[in-house]
């Protein structure tokens, strides 16, 4: 299912010698556990951005052989180009996707840099989540003055390289750093009118816009501007005008909650001279970049949107904004499309918000989330939208996994004359199929008139989901953890030194084999619980369904606690052994209560329900 996941975008210096682009991208890709994703070049920028994502170690690495290789066949010496630049490999961010915090990405931007410096004699600066102090957070700022002002700008105490190294004139200098995924976001409208896309964008974006005032309906750009005078500043956002700069920024701050002066630099205007500006307006939403365009291929117009943070700024909420605007202007949203990939996570925040406006349960597999997310969103208006390929992160079952298996074929693997899988595999499916019947039995359930037992329901659908998924990894995972005991056992052991070795990791093995089975055994007991639940708060049709889930799920948790049992005798740490004795006899004893409990309360349910029929 899921893994820990690290995208790595690199921009290199070169956007015009296709051999020299091969010879890094093909470095890259030849790293184990690398996957190779996008490779952009552009020649008037003489630059490429290069994508590839994997496992934490396999990116750092990843990135190491861009920097050494661009440094091989890039001379800063020689560049030019549009884009500012100040080194071979430019800009090396680390983006979380997946099963890592931003901080584990700022570690590796310092490991990473650490190694540049150190092994490849390159200047490395850090920006963004990754910066030693906050005036180096801004990548333009860290840029600024690029590769030809570099050898001046390390000789400057206050902008030494975060790991130094001398000047290098070939390679210049590398920014590495860490920051939240970037989701290129387009919104497609029924016009083919850039003007009615750009005048959305505005209001949209968080740099917003020129303030107008008059005629701005339907469209804001027909306005007449407004600008800062003596005695007279303007608010871009209402109706408000200030005596002086100073209480127009109290009054921005205190009824709108923004910074005018940042909102002003944003915009490239100093503050420090508002007389005679154009007076500003602050756009909806932070961390949203966005303009409007017209795309021939499509013959229509489309708001081009750059989330940088989307878990403060998710593509749904600003989808749902845009379709207001565009109706409050005779517009009509058609759909929207996500360029290169999105993350796993954003994906699945949208299509819970769609159905939670539903009335829907959330609780239903991940797959159900993801499609109501691409329908909602209509993500698939001008280009197909392909889950597999799109979604960076998506949990998956390897395909040669027992989980992958057809029922029948995998029935027929449990039967063979092999030890695995055996016991322990088929008790996490049967609690993983008892947590699926709770989460049935509540989804049933749910969308009635009490709202209070809806969201109990919904808690219930949702948790059981967790408690499925989680089972069915164990399927495969306690046939791994016999299989490591096992080639543990074929260790040599003609020496003492290898007999020792080979005892060590039999009891490690055994050990990780008593692990699985315990945690399928505590988890299958979380089921159990949830069975009761859902029996209680479901309809009385489906009581026999959380009955039916109940059992499994104790059957999860005795088979579990037996696989664990009959690995224990050949451990040696008796202070161990006593301690999974005594968890196993707890986990036991609580689900025979709890199995007890949900059997008589189904069993009464049924028998009332036999005696008021014969009436």
């Amino acid at each position: 299912m899921s893994r820990k996941l690290v995208e790595c975008v690199p921009n290199i210096s070169e956007g015009r010698d296709a051999a020299k682009i091969k010879q890094v991208t093909d470095a890259i890709a030849a790293v184990p556990g690398v996957q190779l994703l996008d490779v952009d070049p552009g020649a008037d920028t003489n630059r490429t951005v290069i994508t590839f994502v994997g496992e934490p170690e396999a990116v750092l690495e990843g990135a190491f052989t861009c920097i050494r290789e661009a440094a091989k066949v890039i001379d800063m010496s020689q560049h030019h180009g549009a884009h500012p630049r100040m080194g071979a490999t430019d800009v090396v961010p680390f983006v979380p996707v997946e099963g890592v915090s931003m901080e584990d990405c700022a570690e590796l931007a310092r490991r990473l840099g650490g190694r540049v410096a150190r092994e490849l004699g390159i200047p490395v600066y850090l920006y963004e989540a990754a910066a030693s102090r906050p005036e180096r957070r801004n990548l333009a700022e860290v840029r600024r003055g690029e590769y030809e002002g570099l050898k001046k700008k390390l000789q400057d105490p206050q902008w030494q390289a975060d790991f130094t190294a001398a000047y290098n004139a070939q390679a210049g200098a590398t920014i590495i750093g860490a920051r939240e995924f970037l989701v290129a976001y387009n919104v497609t409208l029924n016009s083919g009118d850039k003007a009615h896309a750009t005048d959305i964008a505005f209001e949209l974006r968080e740099k917003g816009r020129v303030a107008r005032r008059g005629r701005i309906k339907p469209y804001y750009q027909t306005g007449e501007l407004i600008f800062y005078a003596e005695g007279s500043f303007p608010c871009g956002n209402c109706d408000f005008t200030g005596a002086t700069f100073q209480e127009t920024v109290d009054h921005c701050a205190k009824a709108h909650g923004y910074d005018l002066p940042a909102l002003m630099r944003l915009n490239d205007v100093d503050p420090a001279n508002p007389v005679g500006q154009k007076v500003r307006r602050r756009g909806l939403y932070d961390h949203c970049k966005a303009i409007g365009w017209y795309v021939d291929t499509y013959r229509r117009a489309q708001i081009s949107i750059n989330l940088t943070d989307y878990k403060k700024t998710a593509p749904h909420t600003v989808l749902e904004e845009a379709r207001r605007l565009a109706s409050e202007r005779g517009l009509v949203v058609t759909g929207s499309e996500i360029v290169g990939l999105v993350p796993f996570q954003c994906l699945l925040a949208s299509g819970r918000h769609y159905l939670k406006a539903m009335g829907k349960s959330t609780g239903v597999p991940t797959s159900d989330i993801l499609q109501t997310a691409v329908f909602s969103m209509g993500l698939d208006d001008v280009s197909p939208f392909e889950t597999e390929k799109k979604v960076l992160g998506l949990p998956t079952y390897d395909p040669k996994s027992l989980v992958s298996m057809q029922v029948h074929a995998f029935t027929d693997e449990v039967s063979r004359d092999t030890p695995a899988p055996g016991g322990g595999s088929i008790a996490a499916l049967a609690g993983s199929l008892g947590a699926a019947l709770a989460s049935m039995v509540a989804n049933l359930a749910q969308g009635g008139a009490d709202a209070e037992k809806d969201a109990k329901l919904i808690a219930v659908a949702e948790k059981a989901q967790v408690l499925k998924d989680r089972l069915m990894i164990a399927v495969d995972a306690d046939t791994n953890a016999f299989n490591a005991f096992m080639d543990a056992r074929r260790l040599p052991d003609a020496t003492p030194e290898q007999k020792a070795a080979r005892q060590d990791a039999m009891q490690a093995g055994l050990k990780v084999a008593i692990d699985v089975p315990l945690d399928t055994a505590k988890t299958s007991l979380a089921a159990l619980e949830l069975a009761g639940e859902a029996s209680r708060l479901g309809k009385v049709a489906s009581i026999t369904d959380a009955a039916v889930g109940a059992q499994m799920a104790y059957a999860g948790v005795r088979g579990g606690v037996w696989n664990v049992v009959i690995n224990l005798k050949d451990i040696t740490d008796p202070t161990y052994v006593t301690d999974m004795q005594a968890q196993c006899s707890a986990l036991l004893a609580q689900a025979a209560e709890k199995l007890a409990e949900i059997t008589a309360y189904v069993d009464q349910k049924l028998l009332d329900r036999l005696n008021k029929a014969k009436k």
